[in-house]
């Protein structure tokens, strides 16, 4: 046999074994051209282990719910308001089929009478090859877990059932449920207003309780997700039920030192939180969900505001123009069931002694889906029926598929609220109001809402803080101060210490507040930053009092050495100038008048020209000059002592002019070294960012390696110089050309030790200037030590620059030499 045939039949045998009463004219039925089923748990019970064999529960024996009788009646006052209209399905009655569905397993009977025709499931299809079952679709049920169990029946005949109250994000998944559609909004909606409320008032260290079953678990797993890329930090979870020590979760939420806690739970389970924390006296933060956020039981308990503040999020329930006066005029027998009388499986109530103001009063949490429920039905069925004329067109077999359709496609205005459905089968209407509990009522205090766009708000001043009016704080670690990153401690990155971001850096707690980030190279901080400045550009301009002084100097010396030229020109043949060197005095005076212009480059903002000029001209023709000086000491040997000793020395040295000789090799092997290393690694710009953060020195890079040789022969035409001039210090002292050789090169090494010194203490703008100095008094060294003596002589002291004076201390130093 077919398995599915076997298993219509099985149930065919539950459904007539269990139920075979019926009792007209009940609360629980309602005859109609068209049928709704009903699911609400009118009363609840708490699951047991599953039986071996197909076993029905009496409903009515079992704990009443006030608030789902409410919602029970909803139903009942929405198919009778739409019997009553005239413009929604006009001349067609709809009539309805509610049973207590007060079990997750044990109220299949009545499941299967929604597909029964005539108390009989029939196992074969019908004439269209589709079987007509008993309702055209089917309202409820309360729980996301019950939803689960029996969508899987209703898909078979493809009837739709419009959920009022399961909220789980499983839900909605065509896939698995694609008969499923609901009025209430899914979890995750609810859990991002969770979320915007806690990061609202900066509550980071949180504990979120769910209970057991689809809806609690689905809130805990969005929960997770939702606060992944946040500062919240889930220091406590816990999966409770009616068996769980709710004193030992709230011990341990406290030593966790937990002020705030989300309570993702049906009422029951939040009942015995509540209680045991009144017990305990605890005061803390609970935020409430709809599933207990207007529970009468838990806000009515005794000293309720000792436990600190609730604050809930629900959706609102809009005024429903009718309902209280549907109540209040239900006759004696329909507003309760009496006890003992016999009903189809699950239609009996025990609800004596319920008056009229209980009912109005009762939680009103998902009455308005229970409402729209009722008209998206409706709606779609006049649709399917093409009523818009003013008349149903009531001929046709209305079969559950083709009110899926219509439901699907749902697009009309209740309460001023547009119902419609997305692609997923869940509400593009509703909103959240946050609600606070004050004084056993409650107030609201802010609104979620994301249809059609989104929009926060909460007015904090209505909150009466248990923390003497405070908003309260649930941290692991204080906040740091501004400037400091946190660094993390343990799992959580809620718990952290704090420190301080050193120089250079800042922290930007909205992009990382765990991270000190670099300034740019153009930006600089102090410590504890939270954000750089910029450096202050710093170079030596034309314009600044020293750099006009060291020009005005170089430019004197400019002055003098022409002037010098001018005094050795007008005096040429004198003995003086003829001693000094004769025409290589005009060679020097002219290579230190070139290196001058190295001076002119130091000021201004640097260049890549302005690097290679001050570098190029002063060691280029300062290499002539030292050459020259080096030649000058030498003839000064030669001529008192190496000419007597090694007179063939003496006689090739004048042939072949080698004074003029030597200093050619040192200037073209000078050149040619600045070539490689002007190919190979030309001076640069750079940014002098390390000695001053606030600052950014604009200075010139000189690559020590590739000038290296230029440094050593530089450096060796001194040695030179110095031994040379050293070895002549016996010289008669008026013709001692050698000494003062020997000073200016103690000036020029002292003066480069002076400035290394200072290159390595100090960065500044203000060194180029030393560097500038340097090299204007390499200059005057040689100028006034070397040329100037000489100067005062030919003006001043002219019996001293004459021939017989000069051949009178030749030959006295060479008695001498010769005693």
């Amino acid at each position: 046999m077919n398995p599915l045939i076997f298993s219509l039949l099985f149930m065919d045998h539950i459904l007539a074994s269990v139920c075979q009463c019926t009792v007209a004219d009940s609360d629980f039925s309602l005859a109609g051209d068209f049928l709704i089923g009903g699911l609400f748990d009118i009363h609840d019970t708490i699951e047991e282990v599953s039986q071996h064999t197909p076993e029905a529960i009496n409903c009515s024996q079992q704990t009443f719910s006030l608030s789902d009788y409410r919602r029970f009646q909803m139903m009942r006052f929405g198919v009778e308001q739409i019997n009553n209209s005239t413009t929604l399905l006009p001349g067609v009655t709809l009539g309805y089929e509610i049973f207590d569905h007060c079990s997750d397993t044990k109220i299949f009977p009545g499941i299967f009478d929604f597909l029964s025709v005539n108390m009989s499931v029939q196992p074969w299809p019908g004439p269209q090859g589709l079987r007509l079952p008993k309702v055209i679709s089917v309202v409820g049920t309360y729980s996301s877990t019950k939803t689960r169990t029996i969508t899987p029946i209703f898909d078979m005949d493809f009837i739709p059932l419009v959920n009022y109250a399961a909220s789980s994000s499983t839900l909605s998944e065509k896939a698995k449920y694609p008969t499923l559609l609901r009025t209430v909004l899914p979890n995750q909606i609810t859990i991002e207003a969770i979320v915007t409320v806690i990061l609202h008032f900066r509550w980071h260290w949180v504990a979120f309780l769910n209970s057991h079953g689809e809806y609690g678990t689905d809130g805990a797993n969005l929960f997770m997700k939702q606060i992944k890329s946040t500062e919240i930090c889930l220091a406590y979870n816990k999966e409770v039920d009616l068996l769980t020590n709710y004193s030992e979760i709230i011990n341990q939420i406290k030593n966790q030192r937990i002020n705030v806690i989300i309570v993702f739970t049906l009422a029951r389970q939040a009942k015995l939180l509540i209680k045991e924390a009144l017990s305990l006296k605890v005061k803390m933060v609970w935020i409430a969900t709809d599933a207990w956020a207007f529970n009468r039981e838990i806000m009515e308990m005794p000293n309720i505001d000792s436990i600190g503040t609730v604050i809930g999020i629900v959706a609102p329930e809009p005024d429903i123009q009718g309902f209280d006066y549907f109540v209040s005029s239900l006759k004696k027998e329909r507003a309760h069931c009496e006890v003992g009388e016999e009903r189809l499986c699950n239609q009996v109530c025990n609800c004596d002694g319920l008056r009229t103001e209980d009912i109005i009063g009762a939680d009103p949490t998902y009455s308005f889906p229970v409402y729209v429920a009722v008209n998206v039905i409706a709606h779609a069925l006049h649709n399917l029926l093409q009523c818009d004329s003013g008349q149903c067109n009531t001929n046709m077999t209305v079969y559950p598929y083709m009110v899926l359709t219509e439901l699907k496609k749902s697009n009309f205005t209740l309460l001023n609220q547009s119902i419609q459905f997305d692609e997923n089968g869940d509400p593009k209407f509703g909103s959240y109001s946050f609600i606070f509990w004050n004084n056993n009522k409650v107030e609201e205090v802010g609104y979620y809402k994301f249809h059609p766009f989104f929009d926060f708000h909460i007015n904090s001043s209505k909150f009466q803080w248990h923390t003497n009016g405070q908003v309260p704080t649930s941290l692991c670690s204080p906040n740091c101060p501004i400037g400091y990153a946190k660094q993390q401690l343990g799992i959580h990155k809620c718990c952290f210490i704090c420190v301080g971001c050193p120089n250079g850096t800042y922290i930007n707690i909205t992009v990382d507040p765990y991270t000190c980030t670099s300034c740019p190279a153009t930006e600089w901080s102090t410590p504890a930053s939270t954000s750089c400045r910029p450096r202050l550009v710093e170079f030596v301009s034309f314009k600044d009092d020293a750099a006009i002084v060291i020009m005005a100097g170089a430019v004197i010396f400019l002055g003098l050495s022409l002037l010098t030229a001018v005094l050795f020109g007008l005096n040429y043949n004198t003995p003086v100038v003829r001693s000094a060197g004769g025409p290589m005095c005009f060679l020097i005076l002219g290579c230190l008048s070139l290196c001058s212009i190295s001076v002119f480059f130091y000021f201004g903002k640097p260049q890549e020209s302005y690097c290679i000029m001050r570098l190029c001209p002063f060691f280029l023709f300062y290499t002539v000059c030292l050459a020259c000086f080096v030649v000058r000491s030498f003839q000064i040997i030669s001529i008192f002592k190496i000419a007597a000793t090694y007179p063939s020395v003496q006689r090739w040295w004048m042939k072949y002019h080698g004074q003029w000789l030597i200093i050619a090799v040192a200037t073209s092997i000078q050149a040619l070294l600045f070539l490689i290393a002007f190919a190979s690694s030309p001076p640069k710009l750079y940014n002098e960012t390390v000695w001053y953060p606030d600052q950014i020195v604009l200075a010139c890079e000189l690559n020590v390696a590739a000038f290296g040789g230029s440094l050593i022969l530089f450096v060796a035409l001194c040695f030179f110089c110095f031994v040379f001039s050293y070895m002549a210090k016996e010289l008669p002292k008026n013709y001692n050309e050698a000494k003062a050789i020997t000073f200016c090169l103690l000036l020029l090494t002292l003066t480069w030790i002076v400035f290394a010194t200072i290159f390595i203490l100090y960065r500044g703008k203000h060194l180029q200037t030393l560097n500038a100095l340097a090299v204007l008094s390499s200059l005057y060294s040689f100028l006034l030590w070397y040329f100037l003596p000489k100067c005062w002589i030919i003006l001043f002291q002219p019996g001293k620059n004459t021939q017989q004076y000069f051949q009178g201390l030749i030959q006295s130093y060479t008695k001498t030499i010769s005693q």
